[in-house]
């Protein structure tokens, strides 16, 4: 399962919104049956980072979109997080 453009409003962050609905992902995906739910996320963004570090994502990869990303260091992070299997 992917996890996509998950954003909250500046005005609410901080209040734990985010958590929750991360939270909720996985609760989802497990309930469902998903191995494992994947994001990607970027270098700049490091308060989304520690969050999905948090709640138990790897970061299992990197790479630049494009040649002037690569030449302005600008990386994209691949992360997962594996869901335990239901037995």
């Amino acid at each position: 399962l992917e996890l996509k453009r998950m954003s909250v409003s500046k005005d609410y962050r901080g209040q734990g919104i985010s958590q929750a609905l991360c939270g909720e992902v996985l609760r989802f995906a497990r309930a469902r049956g998903f191995e494992a739910v994947v994001l990607y996320t970027s270098v700049v963004q490091v308060a989304a980072q520690r969050l999905y570090e948090s709640q138990g994502f790897q970061k299992v990869g990197a790479f630049s979109p494009s040649p002037m990303a690569a030449f302005l260091c600008f990386r994209i992070f691949r992360y997962r997080c594996d869901l335990p299997s239901r037995t």
